[in-house]
């Protein structure tokens, strides 16, 4: 897994010039649409769709989910991972299932 850097906490009212998730642990990583998209690839070839349909589903999710970042400054792990399954529910159920509930597999 890839080593993640500290950032200092900003000052109230400043803005930082990348988006971030807070991790479990409160520790800030940049905000990457690439790990959204790969995660939901992921839950859609273990649920046995096509890889075509697999990028459909994985690009049009990460597009929601950048778009839901855009107005946002930081967002918790937990509260993304709910946005993302908030998502691909209205694509497919059972892969929303299995993001949701496998998180070790995607």
């Amino acid at each position: 897994m890839a080593k993640t850097k500290k950032i200092k906490k900003q000052k109230p009212g400043k803005k930082f010039a990348f988006r971030h998730v807070v991790k479990r642990k409160g520790h800030l990583e940049k905000f990457d649409e690439r790990k959204i998209y790969a995660s939901v690839y992921e839950a859609c070839h273990v649920t046995h769709l096509s890889t075509p349909h697999a990028e459909k589903i994985a690009s049009s999710v990460s597009n929601q989910i950048k778009k839901w970042m855009e107005k946002k400054d930081k967002a918790g792990a937990h509260q993304l991972h709910k946005e993302v399954v908030k998502a691909l529910k209205k694509h497919h159920a059972d892969v929303a299932f299995m993001y949701d509930t496998h998180k070790d597999i995607c």
